[in-house]
C-alpha cells in the first residue's frame, strides 16, 4: 500500500510534466476503482456527482458528509485523490483552513477551494476576502506532513460573469497567496486558455465539461494546460443514459436502451480483486 506521502509526491510530480494529464472525476467507490483499472494516474472527486448520487443538488451536501465521501474515494484505490471541497464550506478563512486539515486527515493529497458562494444577489467573494481564504488554506496545507496540492478556483465564468480580466487578476492573486494549481472553470476558447496560462506561472487545470469541446489533450498541452478534469460530466453522462432508458420504458414500454449497456462481465472483471481495499 502506498503511503499518503508517496501519493502526494507522485501527484505533485504529475503537474511538473510537459504533457497534460487527465484527472477524471468518479462519484462513488465503484467508479473510482474502474477508473483506476483503466489506467488513469490520479482522481478528483466531484461535489455535484456525489450530490446527485445522494439525491441532492450540488452545494447541498454538508461538510461532514463530503469528508466521509472523499475518505471513501481516497481509500478505494492506490491512486492519489484530490477533493472538490466547494468553497471550503464556510465564508470565514478559519473554516477554509479547517476544511483543508480535515480533508488531509480523510486521506486526500490535494483539494480545490472556490471563490464563489450561493446567496441571493451575490456570486463571488470580494478579491481581498477571496485571497485571505486562499492564504488560510495555504497555511493549513503547509502545516501538513506531506505536500498537499492546493487548487484555487476563480469561479467568474461558472457563475455567469465572463470577465477574463478579473479572472486573471484573481488567479494571479491566488498564485501570490501560495496556491499550487490555478483553475477557472467554464472558460472555453483558445484565446481565454492561452491568456490565463500566459498570465501565471503555476500549473493550470482546464475543465472539459458536458458541452462538446473541440480540443484534444495534446492540443491543450500545447496551449500550456497541465491538468484536465471533467467535473460532473462522467456522472451526468451516466445519468443521461439512465434517464433515456427510464423514459423509454415509461413512455414507450420498450427496452432498446439496453443495447448500449456495458457488459456485466466487463464491469465484473474491472472490479475483480478490489474487495480487499
Amino acid at each position: 500500500m502506498k503511503t499518503q506521502i508517496q501519493k502526494a509526491e507522485s501527484f505533485r510530480a504529475l503537474h511538473g510534466r510537459k504533457q497534460a494529464f487527465i484527472i477524471p472525476n468518479p462519484w462513488d467507490i465503484g467508479t473510482a476503482r474502474i477508473l483506476a483499472k483503466l489506467g488513469f494516474e490520479a482522481l478528483a472527486t466531484t461535489s455535484a456527482g456525489f450530490a446527485f448520487s445522494s439525491g441532492l443538488r450540488d452545494n447541498e451536501v454538508g461538510r461532514d458528509a463530503m469528508l466521509a465521501h472523499v475518505a471513501e474515494i481516497a481509500a478505494a484505490t492506490e491512486l492519489p485523490v484530490s477533493a472538490d471541497l466547494e468553497n471550503g464550506f464556510g465564508d470565514d478563512a478559519k473554516l477554509v483552513a479547517e476544511t483543508i486539515r480535515l480533508a488531509a486527515e480523510a486521506g486526500v493529497v490535494g483539494g480545490s477551494i472556490e471563490d464563489s458562494f450561493d446567496r441571493p444577489g451575490e456570486k463571488v467573494y470580494e478579491l481581498a476576502i477571496a485571497v485571505d481564504r486562499v492564504r488560510a488554506a495555504v497555511e493549513a496545507k503547509r502545516a501538513l506532513p506531506f505536500p498537499f496540492t492546493l487548487t484555487a478556483r476563480a469561479e467568474n465564468y461558472l457563475v455567469g460573469i465572463p470577465d477574463l480580466k478579473d479572472t486573471i487578476r484573481r488567479l494571479q492573486a491566488y498564485q501570490e497567496a501560495g496556491a499550487d494549481v490555478l483553475y477557472a472553470p467554464c472558460i472555453t476558447t483558445r484565446e481565454e486558455i492561452t491568456a490565463i496560462v500566459g498570465s501565471v506561472d503555476r500549473p493550470v487545470n482546464f475543465l472539459m465539461g458536458t458541452q462538446p469541446q473541440r480540443f484534444t489533450l495534446a492540443e491543450l498541452s500545447d496551449m500550456g494546460v497541465r491538468r484536465v478534469s471533467v467535473g460532473s460530466a462522467l456522472a451526468t453522462t451516466a445519468l443521461g443514459a439512465f434517464l433515456r432508458g427510464a423514459r423509454e420504458m415509461k413512455d414507450r414500454g420498450s427496452f432498446t436502451y439496453a443495447k448500449d449497456s456495458a457488459g456485466f462481465g466487463e464491469i465484473s472483471d474491472l472490479l475483480k480483486g478490489d474487495a480487499h481495499l
